[in-house]
């Protein structure tokens, strides 16, 4: 089952960044000396899928490989290896669970199961109306707050296959839920009351 995602449907593609992509584009550039501009590939390529509608036509790598002044098999190389582009059309909105061992052991099974049964798509296929597509993902970063979702550009941490179902029911009526814990959590401070580092200054826990 597939679906969707961009603009583009068959035949090459006119594609040059936008004033407000091409700014950020710039802004990044500045960041790295001038003959080191084939190092800003890979945030170049994340704002020009997301010009694009969620994925990297052959035109599109091509325009920012030329952009950073680099072969173009490279950027394809980039473009291809990594998780975060799609060269080919996918839903609008990424659902991507993470499945690595800390998440596995918190119930990210789960959480893939609750993702498949509410959008009716299996790992790597989009919903019919291009709305979502859905991918599992090695290792988010954020272990201590297990499992987690990432969506589009947020986190949605401490999940459970109850709370992702009310996550993907509010992405379907149009919200954007606030992203983080959905059990409260501050950052990756631990659930409920401290239970270190307890003692006064120059002492130790169990004094």
């Amino acid at each position: 089952m597939s679906a969707h995602g961009g603009p583009h449907e068959a035949g090459l593609v006119d594609f040059a960044f936008d004033e407000t992509r091409r700014a950020q584009a710039e802004t990044i550039l500045k960041r790295y000396p001038a003959d080191r501009r084939a190092s800003a590939v890979m945030p170049l390529l994340t704002i020009a899928q997301a010009q694009f509608g969620g994925w990297l036509p052959r035109e599109v790598v091509d325009y920012v490989a030329d952009y950073v002044g680099m072969p173009r098999i490279r950027a394809y190389e980039v473009a291809s290896f990594y998780d975060m582009y799609n060269t080919e059309p996918v839903g609008r909105i990424q659902v991507r669970v993470c499945t690595t061992t800390p998440c596995m052991l918190c119930g990210s099974d789960g959480i893939v199961d609750a993702c498949k049964k509410e959008l009716g798509v299996d790992i790597g296929e989009s919903t019919p109306d291009g709305q979502f597509f859905l991918r599992e993902f090695e290792c988010l970063g954020a272990c201590a707050n297990a499992p987690i979702v990432w969506i589009d550009d947020d986190f949605y941490e401490d999940q459970t296959p109850e709370s992702v179902k009310d996550l993907l029911d509010a992405l379907k009526r149009g919200e954007r839920p606030t992203p983080g814990s959905a059990k409260g959590r501050v950052a990756s401070a631990p659930l409920g009351e401290r239970t270190s580092l307890l003692g006064k200054e120059g002492q130790s826990d169990a004094s």
